[in-house]
């Protein structure tokens, strides 16, 4: 399986997670507001501090965001573009947002594909600090009770990234098991959540959110990208029983490349290691 060598040592848990109780719901990310406090005031307003989304059409405005990139000092494995901050209006095709903490204020992490104003189609991370709704538009989300996306620094990689850490209960109203997790570098997406799940006695699940990148993807229609630095959401992903009756994971993506490539599908199991880090939630359905 494709590797890539980070700058620090592996650390020894590979699945950073923490289990809480979760609820799906969706809301309308308010115009004239950043896309951060919009969604920070969605959760809010059904009790939760943290969580993930999903979205598909919608407008930002003033907008800025980076792509992928090499590193320049070696200090990375692989870095951030230049910031990049299109006029008009943006429209949305799909993206993913976790939403947490950094510094002990509210922070996003949130990956994505659109269509620029003068037609340009690209994708990458969105900035929360430059990031504005242009008008409203509607998410499905999933907050955590008992858990927190927050900004730590990882060793491993040499950033500072979300991962789940355990969070006073607030009392909002939930309706299921749910897991935040974190996956590591250099392990299978799949893989990883199957195994996940055979451990925690998890049979059928449902995947809220995903925010990361792969070293690379390979697709279930046959398509490939080669270029090893990516920024992916994750539009849609399920756990159920295999043909054996072990989980397995479909897993559908969209990403954009250091190259700039954009690419959308299905992920082979087995065959797409995670380059820096994966967020998302596991919903338990059984």
């Amino acid at each position: 399986m494709r590797s890539i060598k980070q700058p620090g040592a592996p650390v020894a848990e590979r699945i950073q997670w923490v289990e809480a109780r979760g609820r799906a719901f969706s809301f309308a990310l308010q115009a004239g507001v950043p896309l951060l406090e919009a969604a920070r005031r969605g959760f809010a307003a059904e009790g939760f501090a943290s969580g993930v989304l999903n979205f598909r059409h919608g407008a930002l405005g003033p907008f800025a965001y980076v792509m992928p990139a090499l590193s320049k000092t070696g200090e990375n494995a692989a870095f951030y573009s230049d910031t990049y901050r299109p006029g008009g209006v943006t429209r949305t095709r799909l993206g993913s947002l976790t939403l947490g903490t950094r510094d002990g204020a509210p922070f996003f992490h949130c990956h994505g594909l659109w269509t620029e104003a003068d037609g340009k189609a690209g994708g990458g991370h969105m900035l929360p600090d430059e990031t504005v709704v242009a008008e409203p538009f509607e998410v499905d989300a999933f907050g955590v009770d008992g858990a927190m996306f927050t900004a730590e620094p990882d060793p491993e990689t040499n950033f500072k990234l979300f991962g789940p850490v355990p969070a006073d209960r607030t009392g909002a109203r939930t309706s299921s098991r749910a897991f935040a997790l974190r996956l590591r570098p250099n392990q299978d997406f799949a893989a990883c959540l199957e195994a996940f799940c055979r451990t925690h006695g998890i049979v059928r699940a449902r995947i809220h959110g995903g925010v990361g990148s792969t070293i690379g993807a390979r697709f279930t229609h046959g398509g490939m990208t080669e270029p090893f630095a990516t920024e992916l959401a994750v539009t849609a992903g399920e756990i159920a029983p295999g043909p054996s009756g072990a989980p397995e994971a479909a897993l559908d993506v969209a990403l954009v490349d250091y190259t700039g490539g954009l690419a959308e599908g299905r992920l082979v199991r087995g065959d797409n290691p995670v380059l820096m880090t994966m967020e998302l939630v596991v919903e338990a359905l059984d």
